[in-house]
């Protein structure tokens, strides 16, 4: 079994309700358990600005999955869960998943990145990632999780608010 975390989000309708409807799908998926839920987060959106706040947490899985596969499992999730998809980069959706961190791999392919390029960026990423996962050790940057937070805590201006 592989241990990975992943990145949840929502900022369409009932965005808890949409977390918890996603995790309970990916829970019931056939080589997928999740062992773990951060708490949730309303989080400012990044990017493209002129959208809803988003309810952001973590999950920390196991799975026999590949990386590959496991990423065309998490999408087609998505795209049951939000028929429409987004309609641009950095849209609003009624929920994303990302892979963050699997295992301590280091991959680059076309379609994936693990960990997840931009992750020690972002607040609404590393705050849920070390409720449940602070000590893990991004491998390309040889830190840990809340090590990579406290980096960017200050020069932050990213609203994120404890929900739960």
């Amino acid at each position: 079994m592989h241990t990975a975390y992943l990145s949840i989000g929502s900022n369409i309708g009932e965005k808890r309700k949409n977390l918890d409807d996603a995790i309970a799908l990916l829970d019931r998926i056939n080589k997928i358990d999740v062992v773990e839920v951060s708490s949730f987060y309303k989080t400012q959106p990044q990017n493209y600005t002129d959208q809803e706040w988003f309810v952001n947490a973590a999950l920390k899985i196991k799975t026999q999955l590949k990386p590959e596969k496991l990423l065309l499992t998490i999408k087609s999730l998505e795209k049951e869960l939000d028929k429409k998809g987004k309609s641009f980069r950095f849209g609003p959706r009624i929920i994303d998943l990302d892979i963050i961190y699997y295992d301590d791999l280091i991959l680059k392919t076309d379609l994936l990145e693990i960990p997840h390029p931009r992750m020690h960026e972002r607040c609404f990423v590393l705050i849920p990632i070390c409720d449940i996962g602070a000590h893990e050790i991004h491998p390309i940057l040889n830190s840990r999780s809340d090590e990579l937070l406290k980096k960017i805590e200050k020069q932050e201006t990213q609203k994120v608010i404890y929900l739960n």
